[in-house]
């Protein structure tokens, strides 16, 4: 392929690089416990909770910190947590029983999602506090509580589809929460059931990066809670979310290449950059270009508690251009966030094996089969790009003769199945990959991890561990053996 090479670099700190540096260790794991093999490291997430709980110290501003658990299955991170004074938000039955089993107290616990009975009860039974999407869910647990003499219930109510008073400023659609033109009815069922709810305030959780819709959101939810208070209820916090988002590339100017080139490519002014031509939701319709760019942006300037902290120091012109931090702490309300992939951030890296290099006719890309399913490094469902990382059998040998200089690769993994691709972009590397090697997807414990792993072809998922330094050595056991106290108490 012509050109220079358009690498996307990954973004790696300290912690995360220092791992990634470490090629012996790495295929050590890997020789004993297989491909793909996930590595996460829990106290990354103690380091990243920090940095939350900054951005409240500098606003003044009480509330917890809940990790989204959905976005990893992890019981070392869900235990090192516990050993912090964060929450966690759970999604199901299963997450529930899991928090509650690595150490939570039910006063740290929230429980959103769809809710069957038996999550709901469960929750009830437990004293954890339930965000409810629907006048439907609240009736419901009311229900049960009354018919099981449950305790009262501590409740949030879950809201959607704000607008803006003044300049009109929509949020986008969504299926989770009531809609707030309908937040009356909802809380008048609220006063219905006071004897067996107690409505510890209100929240929202929008799809989206856009500091103005939620913004509008907060500001929709501030006027819910006034509505509240006029009632009589006593709501004391609005929960926000998540959506913090993560900046994945070191920088910013290859996000730019990329995006740019493959523009270019799909209008076929240049070489495809994809595997089959595929747009990445981009399309050429007789020379005009069309569709939706349907990528993470991979490289942001403001995520995580940066991204936090702009939210908090928006101005609200219908509120007399305050702060909204400043309004939230007027009221002496609580701030609840719900971070998964922002919380999670350089918390890990996924290792694949290299199994098979195969040259293409006519210099085309290196086809390069891993020891892998798409479904376990599933950067491309959540549209995040970016490179992995060479780690060599050999490293004394790598980027030597034949394999010096950069390389154009397609990644393929392990199932019969045309659709098996790592990766649809035309991956660049620093030097032709060479089987045995590794090549390591750093930074995918926020949902690219085991969020979409399968079976597929009765082929395992992914074995998970956990790593940590002591005196500057890289230390490991198995996920569901991690416990705060192993470093101190003697580990593998």
């Amino acid at each position: 392929m012509g050109g220079q090479p358009l690498y996307l670099e990954p973004r790696t700190e300290a912690r995360l690089r220092s791992l990634l540096d470490t090629p012996g260790f790495l295929h050590m794991l890997t020789d004993a416990l297989g491909s793909p093999l996930n590595i996460v490291v829990p106290d990354q997430l103690a380091d990243n909770l920090r940095q939350f709980r900054s951005v409240y110290g500098k606003h003044h501003l009480s509330g917890q910190v809940f990790l989204a658990h959905k976005a990893n299955r992890s019981s070392a991170l869900l235990r090192r947590l516990a050993a912090t004074d964060a929450g966690v938000d759970v999604a199901s039955l299963e997450e529930l029983q899991h928090a509650l089993g690595a150490g939570f107290t039910p006063d740290r616990i929230t429980a959103t999602g769809p809710k069957n009975p038996q999550f709901l009860w469960l929750a009830a039974r437990t004293s954890v506090t339930v965000s409810l999407d629907t006048r439907g869910e609240l009736e419901q647990l009311a229900a049960l509580v009354r018919k099981y003499a449950l305790p009262r219930t501590r409740v949030l109510l879950r809201l959607s589809g704000f607008e803006a008073s003044g300049v009109r400023v929509l949020s986008r659609r969504s299926r989770f929460g009531t809609g707030i033109a309908e937040s009356a009815v909802l809380l008048e069922a609220v006063e219905r059931h006071t004897d067996v709810v107690d409505l510890v305030g209100v929240a929202y959780h929008l799809d989206t990066t856009s500091l103005t819709e939620k913004a509008t959101a907060l500001e929709g939810c501030l006027r819910v809670l006034e509505e509240c208070r006029s009632r009589g209820l006593r709501p004391r916090a609005v929960d926000i979310g998540g959506g913090f988002g993560v900046n994945y590339l070191a920088d910013g100017g290859q996000w730019e290449r990329y995006t740019t080139a493959l523009t270019e490519a799909v209008l076929g002014t240049r070489p495809s950059l994809t595997y089959g031509g595929h747009g990445y939701g981009l399309r050429n319709e007789a020379g005009t270009l069309r569709g939706t760019l349907g990528l993470y942006p991979a490289h942001r300037q403001v995520a995580g508690a940066g991204y936090l902290d702009e939210l908090l120091t928006h101005p609200v012109a219908s509120l007399g251009g305050r702060p909204l931090a400043a309004l939230l702490l007027d009221h002496l309300y609580d701030l609840h966030t719900e971070p998964g992939r922002a919380l999670l951030d350089q918390c890990g890296a996924t290792l694949v094996k290299v199994l098979e290099v195969r040259d293409q006719g006519a210099g085309g890309p290196l086809h390069v089969r891993l020891a892998a399913k798409s479904d376990d490094v599933a950067m491309e469902e959540h549209g995040v790009l970016m490179d992995p990382v060479v780690v060599a059998r050999d490293p004394a040998g790598a980027g030597t003769g034949a394999e010096a200089g950069p390389v154009a690769v397609h990644l393929f993994g392990t199932l019969c199945l045309e659709s098996d691709l790592i990766t649809r972009r035309t991956v660049f590397l620093p030097r032709r990959p060479a089987p045995g090697d590794l090549l390591a997807f750093a930074n995918t414990a926020g949902y690219c991890m085991d969020f979409h792993a399968t079976r597929a072809q009765h082929q395992p998922v992914a074995r998970k561990v956990a790593a940590w330094q002591e005196g500057g050595t890289w230390r490991w056991c198995l996920d569901d053996q991690y416990w705060p106290t192993t470093p101190v108490g003697g580990a593998l």
